[in-house]
């Protein structure tokens, strides 16, 4: 059988775009000097609880599925691989507790981001073929004769798939912003700690096609009763085609984080209304488990009576054997992400918004028959609601 690999350097270079861009405003962050009012402003709040969301175009980079059965799909049809991509989106739910003892410039972070997506698509093509029609002529008499088509050129794309995600971190840090940034609110965290994933997908694909249906005529020719060149309809031959593909993938690892998270506020002060510049940058090593189980299949018939419900008996031949693939291995994913954004904070209350990346290299088995490794890619805009508590 035939295979496609769909192709995502494109976003991957965006992705790491995004990532140095950040990194450049972080660093020139530095070197700002402005000078803002922080008079009469309160102490901060220990605990912090934010709850927000993501809007996260996925980065799957799943086998296409193209056996050579269906490679004789009529052109004028649009190709099932067209189909068969899993959803680009899911909204994704986060939360974060935030503690800060008092007088103390540690932070302790307990994170979770939870996001899911579902998809199905039915695409139903088809040729919409005329009645065939012939005339025949007889002792002076015009006979007309039309046969109705009993089926049609068609191709039918079935696609059901699915995915979750769920990203746990826990850290401590310590911040270093005091004084930078030209104001004593800003915040420069260093942090230290464990970040948990796992990813999970199921993909069912169902093909089908009759891409040489056609009238099968013969002519005849009949002098002596005034009949000539007769084109009559003998049958209506037709292939039916099917292919099948049912697919699990999962990922689930473990291991350490870094990070750094940083604030500077520009405008206003916390008591009346501030505004923060907000960014960091986020890595780490997951050591876990992959594994992929792959199962799939196909079917040809072939008719030559006149339709599909009655004349000659079909002709059914099935596709070669091909077992099931189940694989599992242990492997070392890399992981590095970003974001930056503005936020808005009145005393206790936070409202946080910006563009946020979290990438995983070679998270995922995207194989079919042999193994592969994809990445798994998580970018969006985000938005956050944070309530204070004490202070």
């Amino acid at each position: 059988m035939s295979e496609f690999t769909n192709t995502r350097d494109g976003r991957i270079g965006f992705r790491w775009q995004l990532l140095t861009t950040v990194s450049a405003v972080a660093l020139i962050g530095f070197g700002t000097g402005a000078t803002l009012a922080a008079d009469d402003d309160s102490d901060r709040p220990p605990l912090w609880i934010e709850l927000g969301g993501q809007l996260s175009r996925l980065d799957d980079g799943q086998q296409i599925f193209a056996p050579a059965i269906m490679d004789a799909r009529p052109s004028v049809f649009l190709p099932s691989q067209k189909f068969e991509k899993s959803p680009l989106y899911s909204v994704d739910e986060t939360g974060k507790l935030t503690f800060q003892p008092d007088g103390s410039d540690w932070f302790f972070y307990a994170s979770i981001r939870y996001g899911r997506s579902n998809g199905k698509r039915e695409v139903h093509q088809q040729s919409y073929p005329k009645s065939f029609v012939t005339h025949v002529y007889f002792s002076g008499y015009h006979h007309t004769y039309a046969f109705a088509p009993k089926a049609a050129k068609s191709a039918d794309t079935t696609v059901s798939s699915g995915e979750t995600h769920a990203i746990v971190d826990f850290q401590a840090g310590k911040d270093f912003g005091l004084g930078m940034f030209g104001s004593k609110d800003a915040t420069s965290v260093f942090g230290l700690g464990i970040r948990y994933a796992q990813f999970s997908n199921r993909t069912n694909i169902a093909l089908k096609s009759d891409p040489d249906w056609h009238f099968a005529y013969k002519y005849f020719t009949y002098t002596p009763a005034h009949v000539t060149h007769l084109k009559w309809v003998g049958s209506q031959p037709y292939h039916s085609r099917a292919a099948s593909l049912t697919a699990t993938r999962s990922f689930h690892g473990i291991g350490p984080s870094l990070s750094w998270n940083a604030s500077s506020p520009f405008m206003g002060n916390s008591k009346d209304g501030e505004f923060s510049f907000d960014w960091g940058l986020n890595a780490a090593i997951l050591f876990g488990r992959q594994r992929a189980k792959t199962h799939h299949q196909t079917t040809g018939r072939f008719g030559k009576g006149t339709g599909y419900n009655h004349g000659s008996r079909p002709i059914t031949q099935q596709g070669p054997v091909t077992p099931d693939h189940t694989r599992a291995r242990t492997v070392t994913v890399p992981n590095v992400g970003g974001f930056a954004g503005l936020s808005f904070q009145i005393q206790n209350f936070k409202v946080s918004a910006g563009y946020r990346a979290d990438l995983f290299f070679g998270a995922m088995d995207g194989g079919i028959d042999a193994a592969k490794k994809e990445n798994v890619g998580f970018y969006g805009p985000f938005a956050t609601i944070s309530v204070g508590i004490g202070g």
